[in-house]
């Protein structure tokens, strides 16, 4: 099967939804003051610092290690990433390509429950809260959303088309951790348990890179949630 020479994922910088999502957890809040859509979510001044960064280190890695080909989420957060990714490395002399957009690596659909903090989907929706914990976070459905199977099976069929379109080079997509979660169980045969287990000791951190190289026939992983761009 044709595949990308290198696969690079990136988690778009830190967003909004983020930052409003934990200050409610830290306060023991349900409601964060977010409104309108998860699309349209914007970075947050951190997370712009961040893509900042990640555009400082990729201006110095060498020509060999470059993107040949980006592809983006639609949400915006993922293509503001890019965005200053790209033009921090373009005004230090090196220039990129632009990003294509694909609808298939969005960030898992929540449907009804959209943007809601789980005290604000105990509050609102008890049935659901209820189901969510009957299920367990990966099979559960919400109401008009999506089960992670879902999100794997559209992630699938990216990775197919990069890998006919784009075989030997170097691919970076700009997304959401719901899809590094999906390319680790498709190119790594990890269970979801197996990957709650990982992600207990190695959270997928803004901005963060996981890194797949072609050898001996199919893509292996090389790093994992890695940022070798932010201090610390």
């Amino acid at each position: 099967m044709d595949t990308v020479a290198e696969l690079t994922v990136v988690r778009h910088g830190q967003s909004l939804a983020n930052v409003a999502f934990a200050e409610a957890h830290t306060r023991g809040v349900a409601a964060h003051g977010l409104t309108g859509r998860d699309a349209d979510i914007d970075l947050s001044p951190l997370g712009r610092r961040q893509a900042t960064r990640l555009g400082h280190w990729l201006a110095a890695q060498p020509a060999d290690q470059l993107p040949e080909h980006v592809v983006c989420s639609p949400y915006l957060r993922a293509r503001q990433t890019w965005a200053r990714v790209a033009d921090t490395a373009a005004a230090l002399g090196v220039t990129h390509p632009p990003a294509d957009l694909d609808d298939r690596l969005v960030d898992r659909g929540m449907g009804d429950l959209e943007l809601l903090t789980p005290l604000m989907i105990a509050e609102r929706f008890p049935t659901e809260a209820a189901r969510l914990a009957a299920d367990g976070l990966y099979a559960y459905r919400p109401p008009d959303g999506e089960t992670f199977d879902d999100v794997v099976a559209r992630v699938r069929a990216a990775l197919a088309d990069l890998g006919s379109r784009h075989a030997g080079r170097r691919v970076w997509v700009v997304a959401h951790d719901a899809v590094v979660v999906a390319v680790r169980h498709l190119l790594d045969g990890l269970s979801f348990t197996d990957l709650d287990a990982i992600l207990a000791t190695t959270p997928i951190a803004n901005t963060s890179l996981t890194r797949y190289a072609h050898a001996r026939g199919r893509l292996q992983l090389v790093e994992f949630a890695a940022t070798p761009h932010l201090p610390g």
